[in-house]
């Protein structure tokens, strides 16, 4: 049933024309396209997440890259971020190839699944939180089909915020908020009853070039996202 759901929330998100702005941006990057594409159909679309039903293990990202996500029609997919992404779930045995270039390629992943903040590539890789508020609905109804999700994985402090305020709107049983939000950092962990959320930078290139984030440290985020997990199912009656 839970995947049935997501089936169909997926065709909802892939239909939403909800922020003026950045679907006239997205459909302009898939028509001019880059020049390195020029031969490709690109998605031009929102993009739903993507993953096993059953992952206990949830990521969530900013949004879709113009020429990456955008593009291919699946988040983290063709682009930088995603190459540096993937090959840490591979290594820490959530997918099981470390890259992807296109939906449809053979990637699958186990017990861990993939969403953005927001759906469609905004202009500068900026979405304003007015566009933020729109999608958080989308993202409150895939963690609540998703109920054997134990840790929450944050990525960059745009995914922080709007994860929290996912998780104060989806009013999940067992679920429970600290009065404050914690400032993101890398590494930060928030128990929240059921769910921990953990912070983690984003695998953009402006962090991965400039070794703000290493693939070392992405693979300790993930080895210590097991460890939560398993914790949690020890303690499950």
């Amino acid at each position: 049933m839970a995947a049935q759901d997501l089936r169909a929330l997926t065709s909802e998100i892939v239909a939403c024309r909800a922020c003026p702005r950045l679907v006239a941006w997205r459909e302009d990057v898939a028509r001019e396209k880059r020049a390195a594409y020029r031969d490709e159909e690109y998605w031009g679309r929102p993009v739903p997440g993507f993953g096993d039903p059953e992952a206990r293990l949830l990521l969530v990202g900013l949004a879709p890259a113009a020429h990456g996500g955008n593009r291919t029609g699946r988040v983290f997919t063709g682009d930088r971020s995603g190459d540096f992404l993937f090959a840490s779930l591979h290594r820490t045995g959530y997918a099981n190839r470390p890259e992807s270039i296109r939906a449809g390629d053979g990637l699958e992943l186990t017990d861990a699944y993939v969403a953005a903040a927001v759906r469609c590539a905004p202009p500068a890789n900026t979405p304003t939180p007015q566009e933020r508020d729109a999608c958080l609905p989308y993202l409150v109804r895939e963690l609540q089909l998703l109920p054997h999700v134990r840790v929450i994985v944050a990525l960059g402090a745009f995914g922080y915020v709007a994860t929290w305020a996912t998780l104060r709107r989806a009013a999940l049983s067992g679920v429970l908020l600290p009065a404050r939000r914690p400032r993101f950092a890398h590494g930060l962990e928030v128990p929240c009853g059921r769910v921990t959320l953990v912070g983690a930078f984003h695998p953009s290139q402006q962090n991965t070039f400039t070794g703000k984030l290493t693939p070392g440290m992405l693979d300790d985020v993930f080895a210590r996202s097991r460890q939560l997990i398993q914790a949690s199912a020890s303690l499950t009656p």
